[in-house]
Formats: structure tokens, sequence, C-alpha cells
């Protein structure tokens, strides 16, 4: 699934869109008008409106104000996946939609894996005619501990690479759905809040015990964006990367409070390899 921001002035020529895509308008728009299949519309467009385009495209005949919007490609395969031989998308008219909503931040891989089968999980449900069938199958309460050992070993020996929520739900021999939901009935925490941990932890053992930098570092725990390291690595320590390091340097005690500090961020982590 990937998405694209458009920052479109008008320019009098249509525009078009093309089959199964989503829409978030930014903007707002008054009396627009847009062809679609054998029907012409006019219509107001207020901003953060969703547009769904089913199996025909969209021709936008008239949009005299600027457009800014982010378009969305949901990953047709993975629809397929989740629901064998579903339909296509259904074009509704334009309007909110309570379960979409557009930010800025920047996510882990297993978060933005996390959020587009999430993503996909909801067009299912609203835009295809039909509900997901893999929310009918049976999903077990809890995982074992086997299983979740060999979870907590996969992302620990991964930490350096792009981890998703489809290779952890394989190391289970779950679909994601199912993999998320038991995952957190057995840990108390998503999958993707548990690598993050992990990670951090990982993070906080180089910092202090080793002479990587920190860009070093955070590519060695698998994120790759400094500065979306530093966020991370200062919302579950409280301090920043190079901070701890300085601090590590003073003598064996103020190392010794550092792990504790990495410690005491994972606190509300279960002890997975009990």
């Amino acid at each position: 699934m990937c998405s694209e921001y458009s920052w479109i002035p008008p320019d009098g020529e249509p525009m078009r869109t093309a089959p199964d895509q989503i829409g978030v308008s930014f903007s707002s728009h008054h009396a627009l008008v847009y062809a679609s299949g054998q029907h012409t519309v006019e219509t107001d467009l207020a901003a953060g409106s969703v547009i769904v385009t089913g199996r025909d495209p969209i021709t936008w005949l008239r949009v005299d104000e600027t457009t800014e919007a982010l378009e969305i490609y949901p990953d047709l395969n993975l629809l397929q996946r989740l629901v064998p031989g579903a339909e296509p998308f259904e074009s509704v008219p334009p309007g909110r939609d309570a379960s979409v909503h557009a930010t800025g931040s920047t996510l882990s891989d297993v978060a933005a894996s996390t959020l587009a089968h999430r993503l996909a999980g909801h067009l299912l449900d609203y835009y295809c005619g039909r509900r997901g069938g893999d929310t009918a199958s049976w999903v077990p309460a809890r995982l074992d501990r086997r299983t979740v050992d060999r979870v907590a070993a996969f992302v620990d020996a991964e930490l350096s690479g792009v981890l998703t929520l489809d290779r952890l739900a394989a190391i289970a021999r779950l679909s994601p759905f199912h993999f998320a939901r038991a995952f957190k009935a057995t840990t108390g925490v998503a999958p993707h809040e548990f690598v993050t941990f992990r990670r951090m932890q990982r993070a906080t053992t180089l910092l202090v015990q080793s002479t990587a930098g920190v860009d070093q570092v955070a590519h060695a725990v698998g994120l790759s964006n400094l500065s979306h390291f530093r966020r991370v690595f200062r919302s579950h320590l409280g301090v920043t990367p190079g901070r701890l390091r300085e601090d590590s340097k003073i003598g064996p005690s103020a190392r010794r409070s550092a792990l504790r500090a990495s410690q005491h961020a994972a606190s509300s982590l279960p002890d997975l390899q009990r």
C-alpha cells in the first residue's frame, strides 16, 4: 500500500482519478463538477472528505480552487489475501469517513504494516460490498509460550532489518489479523510496541557499551531515519541518545543508571523469555 501527496493549482483542464484508490481532500471546494460512469455531479466538497473511486474512474471536469489531497493506493493483492475473491471497490459519494485519518507522523515498519492491514480491513468492510471473512475464523485467545518465544527470538535476530506484521505472523503460523490480536492478548502489548521496546533496549546497550555512532546505532536497530530514531528514543528513555551516551561516560555508576533507565522504560513489557 502506498500514498502520494498532491498539491494541484486549478488550470481549467480535466483531471482523472484512476479506479481502486482512495483520496482524502485537505482542501474544500465549491461547485466542483465530476463525472463517473454515466453520471455527472455538481457538488461542494468539505475539507477532510474521502473520495473512493470504484470500478469507474472519476473525471474532475471543474475544480476552481487549489487541490490539496492525499491519494492512497491500496495493495489489491493484500485485499485478495485477506478475502479471496473480494469485489472491487464500490464508488460512493464524497463525504466524511470517521475511520480514515491522515497524519504526518513517521511510522515504524511494523506500525506501518499494521496500519495497512487495518485500513485494508476497513476498505473490505465498507467499500467492497462484503465483510472480511478472515475475522470469522477461529482465533486463539492466547499464544502458547513456545510460539511467543519463537516470535521474540525472530525479532531480536532481525532488529536491523525490516520487520512487518506479515513476517511476525508467519513465525506464529497465523494470519496477520489473528496474530496481532492473539499476541496482544498474550503479552499485553501490540506487536509494533513489542518491536519498539526491543529496539530501544538494543539501542541503549549499544550506546552505553560500544563506540558506534548514533547514526550507526539507529541503523543497527532498523531505524534508518535518524530524526525518527531520536524522537522514539527520547519518548521511551526520557533523554536523547547523545545525552545518554555522554552520561554513561562519567563513570560506572552513571552507566548503571543508564541501563536501569532502559529497564524502567521497558518495565511494562512482560518477560517473554521466561
